[in-house]
C-alpha cells in the first residue's frame, strides 16, 4: 500500500513540476481545433515510416479531432510487428497505455501493455515464447523498442493522459500511415497473421480522417 502512495505522489509532483510548462501549449492547442479541454479520451496514433504521432481528441461532440503531430526523436528496428525479447522492433498494433512512470531515466514514461491479447494469441500458436515487454512511450531521442518523442512532448502527453485517464487513452501503432496507402513492411519472412493485424489497424484509423490541409489547425508545441 505505501508503494501505492508513493507512486501517486511521485505522479503528482510530476505533473506539478511541468504543468506550468506543458499545459498552456495544450489548451492553446485544442482552442485552435476547438475542442474541450481536457477532452474525454485521446488517440496516438504511431506511425514508424514517417516517424510521428498524431494526437487526437474526443470531446462532448464524440468526433474524433485532430490536435497535433509529434515527430519521433529516435527509432529502431524495421517496419513490421515485434515477435521476441531483444529484437528492437517497435510493435505493431492496436494498444493501451497501462501506467504512469515518474521516475524514468527517459524523462518519464508511459507503459504500453504490449504484448496485447493478439501478440499472445498468435505468439503461442506458432511456439514462440519470450516476447519481450516494458515497451513504453517516453522522452529523451534514444530508444530500443520504444516510442520516443523528446521531453517536452512526453510532459504533454503525460500531463493529458493523467487529465483524462488511463482508460481514455487509445494507441494505434502502424508500420505507415496506412489511412491512404497500402501496408508497408520491411519483413523478409511475413507471419501469416500480418493481413490480419494490418486490416485491423487499418479498420482503428478510419475514424481518424484530418480534414484538407488549408483547414487543419496547425500550432507549435
Amino acid at each position: 500500500m505505501a508503494r501505492k502512495v508513493d507512486l501517486n505522489h511521485a505522479i503528482e509532483a510530476a505533473i506539478h513540476r511541468y504543468q506550468a510548462r506543458a499545459e498552456p501549449n495544450l489548451v492553446r492547442a485544442f482552442n485552435k481545433a476547438q475542442v474541450a479541454y481536457p477532452p474525454e479520451q485521446i488517440a496516438l496514433l504511431t506511425f514508424k515510416k514517417e516517424r510521428t504521432l498524431e494526437l487526437w481528441a474526443k470531446d462532448s461532440s464524440k468526433k474524433w479531432s485532430y490536435i497535433h503531430t509529434y515527430p519521433l526523436t529516435a527509432y529502431s528496428g524495421h517496419l513490421g510487428p515485434k515477435l521476441k525479447e531483444r529484437d528492437g522492433q517497435i510493435p505493431e498494433g492496436i494498444y493501451h497505455l497501462t501506467a504512469f512512470n515518474p521516475f524514468s531515466q527517459w524523462h518519464l514514461s508511459l507503459m504500453i501493455d504490449y504484448p496485447n491479447e493478439f501478440d499472445k494469441t498468435h505468439a503461442a500458436l506458432e511456439g514462440r515464447r519470450r516476447l519481450g515487454s516494458d515497451i513504453f512511450l517516453h522522452g529523451k531521442n534514444k530508444s530500443a523498442g520504444c516510442i520516443a518523442i523528446g521531453d517536452n512532448a512526453i510532459e504533454q502527453i503525460f500531463l493529458l493522459a493523467r487529465r483524462v485517464g488511463l482508460k481514455q487513452v487509445k494507441l494505434v501503432i502502424a508500420p505507415n500511415d496506412m489511412r491512404n496507402s497500402k501496408p508497408a513492411t520491411e519483413m523478409v519472412r511475413q507471419p501469416r497473421w500480418l493481413p490480419q493485424l494490418y486490416y485491423q489497424i487499418k479498420s482503428s484509423l478510419s475514424a481518424f480522417r484530418k480534414k484538407s490541409r488549408k483547414t487543419v489547425a496547425r500550432v507549435s508545441l
